[in-house]
């Protein structure tokens, strides 16, 4: 089972950024242990910016 704050991740990239959710669903099914990457996956598929990337950062920092 994922864990409390993988969901609020989830939450955050879907409502403050707008990343779909085939985007978020489609680095998972590729990387199902994306838990502590998925960020980075998201990048490198190029379905999120740098500027979003950065953001998502800040997130997980103060969150």
């Amino acid at each position: 089972m994922k864990s409390t704050r993988f969901h609020s991740l989830i939450g955050f990239l879907q409502d403050e950024l707008a990343i779909p959710s085939a985007s978020i669903d489609l680095a998972i099914r590729h990387h199902p242990d994306t838990a502590n990457v998925l960020p980075m996956i998201l990048w490198q598929y190029g379905l999120v910016t740098l500027e979003q990337l950065d953001r998502i950062f800040e997130w997980l920092e103060t969150a």
